[in-house]
């Protein structure tokens, strides 16, 4: 009994995700993001960006000709972004599977770079693949918004390990500055 009700308030707080889902990280018809250490600790939007199939399996662009298959390239999602595959212009699932797979082979054949080829842009590839939303116009920053602004922390901790290390830093910073203005 208390098994289902964990299960139930897990439902609620993430949606339609049971804990089980969540463990072994699998987020269907979603897009996942993880931050990437120092970088994301300076600007807490800035991550490392993943699409998973219809069944949740994670793909990522991890680096230079490699497309990581369910092992992130900074570690397990933190927060993820759950997209309507009724939006998908075919055969829902389908359509999806096949635009992320061929996203993914297109980036294996690609060298990474940090602004303007990266794991956003394997995203908005899929994206514009599958059409969705009837679009073909996903692009890095869109996505990096949209991701701000529509995605969900896995969990507490996932939260505290998005913006802890940015909080810390603005107190460091806050500090030092007060403290060189009363001297």
């Amino acid at each position: 009994m208390a098994e289902a009700d964990e299960t139930d308030l897990m439902m609620n707080y993430h949606g339609d995700f049971v804990k089980s889902d969540r463990k072994s990280s699998r987020y269907p018809f979603c897009v996942v993001w993880t931050p990437i250490p120092i970088l994301s600790w300076v600007l807490p939007f800035i991550g490392h960006m993943g699409i998973c199939t219809s069944t949740g399996v994670i793909r990522d662009f991890a680096g230079s000709y490699f497309v990581s298959e369910d092992n992130m390239g900074f570690g397990r999602p933190t927060k993820y972004w759950k997209l309507d595959a009724d939006k998908v212009c075919g055969n829902g699932a389908a359509t999806w599977d096949k635009a992320v797979h061929d996203a993914s082979e297109e980036y294996k054949c690609r060298p990474h770079n940090l602004c303007f080829d990266n794991c956003h842009s394997h995203v908005a590839m899929a994206l514009n693949l599958m059409r969705y939303d009837n679009s073909t116009s996903w692009n890095m920053v869109n996505l990096c918004l949209l991701s701000l602004i529509n995605g969900k922390h896995v969990s507490w901790a996932a939260f505290l390990k998005t913006w802890l290390p940015f909080l810390m830093l603005c107190g460091v910073l806050a500090t030092f500055i007060l403290t060189l203005n009363l001297q």
